[in-house]
């Protein structure tokens, strides 16, 4: 493997390792005898009398594995845990759950069910941990209107992800056509105090739309939804009976700031984007590269977002001659599909940069710090300015790759996808832009 292509590997194995979960409870976290300490609060667990842990999310095992670690050996726990995984080992006391993602399944549905009957049986006495992580909108789900089955349920869903509408519209119906999202669970547990830890894939100020805010206040209303409604036409997207249902004025409004189910609870930001951006900074500054961290290009196309980094990453070379330099870039990318290969957003933008750096001391990385890309079994992919020469040798063409969505088929072929496995984590992607003087 060249050189380059080997350390782009490494820092984004090293950027991994950095925002490992457990550690980073245990230095975010801390337990003096009984009293737990937030960076928000202190609470001392011997005023508790029940401990309930609801864990959703890519990243709910690791949360689970960090919290139990921190906690009590002798303190008992109860809850429910949603992953798309199954734990490797699980705690005592924690129902689970292998729900569906990214359409809700019937455990999802099922999930949804036990958290609200669990919750619902708190008091003052109880406290209850929401550890929520990326995936959550699907992995745990119930309709507001309890006639929807779940096909209705999947529907609606799709139609979100196809309407053309931006995750923000998407997260406001979600959080108003459910039983789970915005507020509703912490509005289901009642007087309980309550604290929120969270592994965000979401950008800062908008932690609401993390798992749809099951836990948080919903800062948009239905005035929201319908205007969202009326500009994507949604409701004729819909199943018949949540349009008829909708049609009745059915739709309730979700809990806002200042509502009693949020006056015990608080709020912890265990990993966000931010992290991210230092773990790589500084495992690329490690390597020697002057590096440079940039997310203007969060939610771009493929094509578009490739050719503006490299348009940077130029621009830092000329301000730093003579040094290894490095662009860093964080976010999801728009990479619609166009064919039935196999592949992903991360290895799609690695595929439309494998022309722009042909015969260039460059290398390129695009991977989930989930693990996953797409329908790939791949985190990503890596290139360099020979990857071009070196496919075209072996009969293969990039931009057909391009065309059929099959970008992990052709780094497979190369040798070059990154596979590593679901990660337990979901800080979103990460792009890097390593250049040789």
């Amino acid at each position: 493997m060249p050189p380059t292509k080997q350390i782009a590997r490494e820092i984004f194995r090293q950027t991994l390792s950095s925002i490992d979960i457990p550690s980073v409870m245990e230095r975010k976290l801390q337990r003096e005898g009984t009293r737990l300490i937030l960076p928000c609060a202190s609470l001392d667990l011997a005023s508790i009398s029940r401990v309930v842990v609801i864990g959703i999310g890519k990243a709910a095992h690791a949360m689970v594995a960090g919290l139990t670690s921190l906690l009590p050996p002798n303190l008992t726990l109860e809850g429910v845990v949603a992953a798309p995984t199954k734990p490797v080992a699980p705690a005592l006391g924690l129902d689970y759950f292998l729900a569906g993602h990214p359409i809700p399944s019937n455990e999802s549905l099922r999930a949804a069910v036990y958290i609200l009957r669990l919750l619902r049986t708190c008091d003052q006495h109880t406290l209850v941990f929401f550890l929520l992580s990326g995936g959550g909108s699907a992995l745990v789900e119930l309709p507001l209107n309890p006639s929807l089955p779940l096909e209705d349920v999947q529907a609606v869903h799709r139609a979100l992800v196809t309407c053309g509408a931006p995750i923000d519209a998407m997260n406001t119906v979600r959080r108003h056509l459910s039983a789970v999202k915005g507020g509703r669970l912490a509005l289901a547990a009642g007087a309980a105090q309550k604290i929120t830890l969270a592994v965000t894939d979401v950008p800062v100020g908008k932690e609401a739309a993390l798992a749809s805010g099951p836990s948080l206040p919903d800062p948009t209303t239905i005035a929201d939804v319908h205007r969202i409604f009326a500009e994507y036409d949604l409701p004729k997207r819909f199943p018949a009976a949540l349009q008829r249902w909708l049609e009745a004025g059915l739709l309730p409004e979700t809990p806002k700031p200042g509502h009693p189910a949020f006056v015990n609870a608080h709020f912890v930001l265990l990993l966000g984007m931010e992290d991210l951006f230092h773990a790589a900074h500084h495992a690329a500054e490690a390597h020697g590269y002057v590096t440079c961290c940039d997310n203007t290009t969060d939610d771009w196309q493929v094509e578009k977002a490739a050719d503006n980094l490299l348009m940077q990453l130029e621009q830092w070379q000329c301000e730093n001659p003579g040094r290894r330099a490095a662009i860093i870039a964080d976010g999801e990318l728009s990479s619609p599909v166009t064919g039935n290969g196999v592949g992903g957003r991360n290895s799609a933008f690695v595929l439309a940069c494998v022309e722009k750096i042909a015969g260039q001391k460059i290398t390129v990385l695009s991977a989930g710090t989930d693990g996953i890309d797409g329908n790939s079994p791949a985190a990503g992919a890596v290139a360099d300015g020979d990857t071009l020469t070196l496919a075209t040798s072996l009969g293969m063409d990039s931009r057909t790759a391009f065309r059929h969505s099959d970008a992990y088929s052709f780094f497979s072929a190369l040798d070059d996808a990154i596979v590593t496995g679901p990660t337990g984590n979901n800080l979103r992607d990460l792009r890097l832009f390593l250049a040789e003087p």
